[in-house]
């Protein structure tokens, strides 16, 4: 609740009033000319009547702070009767007295007056200490009773159990549910709403193309979190992070695509898939020209509200529900055959989306999730789900895209896709460039492929820069029909994302920091991400007593000559000023310079020149940012970890290389990986560490057999390599009695090779480490790339020294 600071002077009737706001700052001051004392007085006087009806709107709805509100109170409610107004909610005015407050949180103070706090306490005003001689003037008084109960407010928040609001700065992606002032960049949320309405109703069905730049930590995920919040159950959101393997760009796209749609709609027990598929359905049966009774009625059941496809089924394991499921198949299949024709996989992913919705059981949709990823089942699998296999040799590049493109065709019945490219900054390092260049040809392919889709790209403006000097004109065009810039928010805008943000855990931002400490907070800072950063900073020193960050000071290139000459001016006219007050002090025979009152019972807490409470500076060093880190990202992780995902190998190996260059910083490795035209497990070589580290969770059956063998070969002819080849736990088990298990037995017999199952802390670690150098990279963990990132790679080194990766790396 907002409030305000009243001080009343007088013994009976008001003589004067000043009123504070929130915000410190004198809002009211009046003085009553009626009383004896001002008669005379011009400035600032009014009857009676006057002030007391002006207090009346000023303080609606507000809670009232007084110093020592008995006193104050019983002035108002004697002025309003003299007055015939009547104060009628005066008993049910909500109000605070510093007084009380005071001896509540302050028990230690020998006399609770204005002056003895404020003294007590180092309480400054204009930056002066409480003069006596000013006390008993309500503008004086009602200042310091402003910055008592700011003091107290600190002082009353329960610190052991109040979470901090500014902890977290940043959106992984927009499925995450952050605070969010739709204010901020309104316009160019409009803008991504106007386009997705073009592509709607265009009649070509085109798909259109939109960057979003903006710096490190401006919003720019947020913005599509934005999208999400609003959109998620009209639209499919397909977030797609940064691809590492340049061989597997559009099979990188389609799981992510698979995954978001998997993700529950908010406040509904559907996923995306399950809401994509209800209004695909209804959409075709809509085409019907002439429909029979039993689909007319399931067209009036459903027109209003598509997912409620999901109750008229039948009863769970019933044979109606059976029988319907298999209309929703036969009806969606024959209208894409009639449609579009049955040649290529499309039939087959069609049906592959409708099993997905049609069991309830999480083991078959699981299954159901890795067939429609193109992995290999079991024939009792496929047999369990009702789909068969797809072929050995099939392309799982050529099949992503066209199953993309089946998404694409079936949202025409209904709403636009949405495909979100982010966290595209490692495409720029040296060592992915090639992952770069095959990404502009896939996201070619895209927009060829895949109609009636908004494609956005996020980028920081430099690596928006690289892409045009990079890529060809048809590709820069496509992707680029609409930019939108996102400009660092005003400080107003960025104060309302801080009480948004503290609002979300019940608190007001006001009551957690002073005007000047959210002065302190706001200034000077870079990006959204930096205030929210600071913020959090602030709240932990002053809630938590952990020391604030020094703030690295960077040099910029100055005429130096300019500098010496402004420097000489300003000494010579110091000098001048220095002789003038000399000549003054010796005309009035004295030269004072004005000190602090003498204070006692004093409690140590130094402020600053602008009466924020002095941080002590000491550093938070690099070292305790980066294990801060860890561990809040290893809770992240740990949630995520059992969330089904489509394991994909040669991720796994592009992870392992992005860290590898990483680590290149500190210590030398040579990377390289193994000559072969036969198919191998993904892998990356360390020749100068005389390591092969390959990944093999993807697959099974012969599939897994023929790489395991040919892997094994080169076990067998390369001895003086190391071979670890690993599994991830939540892999499909493998038979025992089957060639590719015995493989693993003669892997693990060898000298040199040895299979590991990929265990959930292993796989954890990998992970974090991962995330650190991609977040580092993509300034989601601010550092000095220049002087930072060497140490930050160095600190990792020592806290996963025991890690076998790190191990394999930091070995002489």
């Amino acid at each position: 609740m907002d409030f305000v600071v009243i001080d009343t002077e007088g013994n009976r009737e008001l003589r004067e009033v000043a009123i504070i706001n929130s915000d410190g700052e004198l809002i009211y001051e009046a003085f009553n000319q009626e009383h004896p004392r001002y008669q005379q007085r011009l400035l600032q006087s009014k009857p009676l009547k006057t002030i007391l009806q002006e207090i009346l709107v000023i303080t609606r709805d507000k809670l009232l702070i007084f110093h020592h509100a008995k006193h104050d109170l019983q002035v108002l409610n004697y002025s309003f009767r003299k007055a015939n107004l009547t104060w009628s909610d005066y008993s049910k005015i909500q109000y605070r007295c510093t007084v009380k407050l005071a001896q509540q949180y302050l028990p230690s103070c020998s006399s609770y007056s204005l002056e003895h706090l404020a003294r007590k306490l180092n309480l400054k005003v204009d930056q002066q200490y409480f003069i006596a001689q000013q006390a008993h003037v309500a503008r004086y008084d009602a200042q310091f009773t402003y910055q008592l109960y700011i003091f107290i407010q600190r002082l009353m928040i329960p610190t052991d159990t109040l979470i901090n609001p500014f902890g977290s700065s940043r959106v992984d992606n927009p499925f995450q549910v952050h605070p969010d002032n739709s204010d901020i960049y309104h316009t160019q949320y409009k803008i991504l709403e106007s386009v997705i309405a073009d592509i709607k109703y265009d009649s070509n069905h085109q798909s259109k193309g939109v960057v979003i730049i903006g710096d490190p930590g401006t919003g720019k995920t947020h913005l599509i979190m934005r999208l999400a919040k609003q959109r998620l159950t009209l639209n499919r959101i397909l977030f797609v992070p940064c691809p590492n393997d340049a061989q597997t760009i559009k099979y990188h796209t389609y799981s992510c695509v698979l995954e978001s749609l998997n993700r529950k709609i908010p406040d509904t027990d559907f996923s995306q898939l399950d809401n994509f598929l209800a209004n695909t359905f209804l959409g075709i049966i809509q085409t019907v020209k002439q429909p029979n009774q039993r689909i007319e009625n399931i067209i009036n059941s459903i027109k209003d509200n598509p997912l409620k496809l999901y109750e008229i089924l039948g009863g769970e394991g019933t044979q109606t529900r059976r029988d319907n499921w298999d209309l929703i198949e036969r009806v969606t299949t024959q209208w894409w055959i009639n449609k579009y024709g049955a040649v290529g996989y499309a039939p087959e992913i069609i049906k592959g989306i409708v099993k997905f919705c049609r069991y309830s059981d999480v083991n078959y949709k699981q299954l159901v999730k890795k067939w429609l990823a193109a992995d290999e089942l079991e024939p009792e699998e496929l047999s369990k789900i009702g789909l068969t296999s797809w072929h050995d040799e099939i392309s799982k590049e050529d099949f992503s895209l066209e199953a993309i493109a089946v998404f694409g065709r079936l949202s025409l019945l209904n709403e636009p896709l949405i495909i979100v490219f982010d966290q595209l900054e490692m495409l720029g390092l040296p060592h992915n460039r090639n992952i770069l260049l095959n990404f502009g040809e896939a996201v070619k392919e895209i927009f060829t492929r895949i109609p009636h889709s908004l494609i956005i790209l996020n980028l920081f403006p430099d690596r928006w820069q690289q892409l045009q000097d990079i890529f060809d004109g048809s590709i820069i065009d496509r992707i680029s029909q609409y930019q939108i810039v996102l400009e660092q928010p005003t400080n107003e805008e960025i104060k309302a994302i801080l009480q948004l943000k503290a609002a979300a855990v019940a608190t007001d931002l006001t009551s957690l920091f002073t005007p000047q400490e959210i002065e302190q907070i706001i200034n000077n800072k870079r990006s959204i991400r930096a205030v929210l950063n600071n913020a959090a900073e602030y709240f932990r020193y002053k809630y938590h007593h952990i020391p604030l960050p020094k703030q690295a000071v960077t040099d910029s290139n100055v005429d130096s000559e300019l500098v010496l000459s402004r420097l000489t001016n300003l000494e010579n006219q110091q000098n001048k000023l220095v002789k003038l007050l000399e000549n003054l002090a010796q005309a009035f025979n004295s030269f004072t310079q004005e000190t602090a009152p003498e204070i006692t019972e004093t409690i140590p807490i130094p402020t600053t020149s602008n009466g924020l409470v002095a941080p002590d500076f000491t550093p938070k060093s690099l070292k305790e940012r980066i294990i801060t880190y860890l561990e809040t990202q290893q809770k992240i992780l740990e949630q995520e970890y059992n969330e089904a995902e489509i394991l994909i190998d040669e991720r796994d190996a592009g992870k392992l290389k992005d860290i590898l260059e990483a680590f290149n910083n500190i210590t030398k490795l040579e990377i390289d990986i193994l000559p072969s035209k036969r198919v191998l497990p993904p892998h990356v070589i360390i020749t100068n560490k005389n390591i092969c580290i390959g990944f093999l969770s993807a697959c099974k059956g012969s599939r897994f057999t023929s790489r395991i063998q040919n892997y094994n070969e080169f076990v067998a002819t390369k001895s003086k390599l190391k071979f670890i080849l690993w599994r991830d736990e939540r892999s499909d088990p493998l038979n025992s009695k089957t060639v590719g298990y015995q493989a693993i037995v003669k892997l693990n017999n060898t000298n040199n090779g040895e299979f590991k199952l990929w265990e959930r802390g292993d796989r954890l670690t990998f992970e974090l480490i991962y995330r650190l150098i991609s977040d580092l990279y993509n300034q989601d963990f601010e550092i000095d790339k220049i002087t930072e990132l060497q140490p930050a790679l160095e600190i990792i080194a020592s806290y996963f020294a025991e890690y076998w990766l790190v191990k394999a790396i930091m070995s002489p």
